[in-house]
């Protein structure tokens, strides 16, 4: 049995919370060409823009960060939580995880 990371979101919570309308900040931090090929419609902040884009986002605020497969938006969301945002939350298994789990329309690359 796995436990699952305190900062770890499943695409089935996120859904979750997208159905519920909850307040949250989804970030792709993709690079500018993945976001092409697809999205989720996330707030586009590459991994290595990230330290000077932190200003943008609300400390207080729950941010869901994704990538790919989930490597990338896990830096980032260790980043962000030694940075003062301590309800930044990784999407396990990206936007990979969403497509095969949540929503097939969205490209597998």
């Amino acid at each position: 049995m796995s436990l699952q990371i305190p900062f770890e979101i499943t695409v089935q919570e996120l859904k979750q919370w997208r159905d519920e309308k909850r307040d949250f900040t989804l970030v792709d931090v993709r690079e500018p060409s993945e976001y092409q090929i697809c999205n989720i419609g996330g707030k586009l902040i590459p991994l290595n823009a990230l330290p000077q884009h932190l200003a943008e986002l609300d400390p207080e605020s729950e941010i869901v960060v994704h990538c790919k497969l989930g490597g990338r938006s896990g830096q980032a969301v260790e980043f962000m939580r030694r940075n003062g945002f301590p309800k930044a939350r990784n999407l396990r298994g990206g936007i990979i995880a969403w497509s095969k789990e949540i929503d097939p329309s969205v490209v597998q690359y």
